[in-house]
């Protein structure tokens, strides 16, 4: 049994026309944000572009949204999210946007309603920072990049 944490929506005006984000299938941790556009888009290699999903939300406190690529768009024509994954704030009331990026090297068109980008739900956990002069080794130390393999 899921528990299910209930977020406000606003769908502007732009998208009434287009289904809300939904989970494909009962295990997908995200659904599937949509292009609000008006007119199909093309989005030239290597080239950004902020596609509006026509979607406000009102998150509870205490929890984030995750845009995300969508894995067939990035594997099989490079469209991806410049800033992967992007975060939206619990007191963020504006717009959805998905900040896309063609690192194809064919231009790669965009029609109004496709599937752009994943929008996960999660927790965030605060922390307060607490001050040492020294921390503890560990195995793995100060191994960075490639250290554990």
């Amino acid at each position: 049994m899921h528990s299910c944490t209930v977020v406000s929506i606003e769908i502007l005006p732009h998208a009434r026309d287009l289904p809300l984000p939904a989970y494909a299938t009962p295990g997908a941790a995200g659904m599937d944000l949509r292009a609000a556009i008006e007119e199909p888009f093309v989005l030239e290699p290597g080239k950004r572009a902020a596609i509006p999903t026509g979607l406000r939300i009102e998150l509870p406190t205490g929890y984030e949204a995750q845009v995300r690529p969508r894995s067939g768009l990035a594997f099989k024509h490079g469209i991806t999210i410049v800033n992967a994954p992007g975060t939206i704030d619990s007191d963020y009331r504006g717009e959805v946007l998905v900040a896309l990026v063609n690192l194809d090297a064919v231009p790669h068109a965009i029609e109004r309603g496709a599937r752009i980008a994943q929008l996960v739900v999660a927790p965030v956990t605060h922390v307060e920072w607490c001050t040492a002069d020294h921390l503890p080794d560990t195995e793995r130390g100060a191994g960075g990049f490639g250290s554990t393999g």
